[in-house]
């Protein structure tokens, strides 16, 4: 399958992952106040074996979480992308949006413009019908990145998340959801 290896916005590159990046993305998986919604913050060796998981997904779909680099500075941020939902859900076979950035980068539009292209890529050139994005429901600052790129919350797509024990407060999780007519009218409308 051909990868689709490289993407753009106004401010940033969505590209493949380097072995240089291991560094950057190690310290930020590392970093408890990014991980405050994920089981735990992830070791040196768990952050290159997701990676390894990256590379596959891309090897095996053609797409995946493309590591993403400011244009201006060429500085490593973090991931946004497309990947498929690797667990069995009411709303699965699915594939997901997401992303994860550096804090010092939050709070300036990058997911959301980062995010725009990832739909992009799915609507236009994957023509996929439609794109998920689930988290924690108390994970607020990814709901408002799934808001701010035209996800609309489905109130009965709810669910626990099978990889989490019960007993964790991260397992209840909301759903978002968009279609690619929705996304064609955002873009319009």
């Amino acid at each position: 399958m051909e990868q689709i290896k490289e993407l753009e916005s106004a401010r940033l590159h969505l590209r493949p992952w380097r072995d240089t990046d291991l560094y950057e993305f190690a310290a930020m998986c590392a970093d408890p106040q990014v991980m405050r919604y994920f089981p735990a913050p992830l070791s040196r060796l768990e952050s290159a074996a997701l990676i390894g998981r990256i590379r596959g997904h891309f090897a095996e779909y053609g797409y995946g979480l493309w590591a993403l680099e400011r244009k201006d500075t060429g500085a490593f941020i973090g991931f946004t992308g497309l990947m498929n939902v690797s667990f069995e859900a009411p709303f699965t076979p699915a594939v997901e949006i997401g992303w994860r950035l550096a804090p010092e980068h939050w709070g300036l539009g990058y997911a959301s413009e980062a995010a725009w292209a990832a739909l992009r890529c799915a609507f236009d050139r994957l023509a996929l019908d439609q794109v998920v994005s689930f988290t924690s429901q108390v994970n607020l600052p990814s709901q408002k990145v799934m808001q701010a790129i035209g996800m609309q919350h489905d109130p009965h797509g709810g669910f626990e998340h099978p990889r989490l024990p019960e007993s964790d407060p991260l397992r209840p999780h909301v759903l978002y959801r968009i279609t690619r007519a929705q996304w064609l009218e955002t873009l319009h409308g």
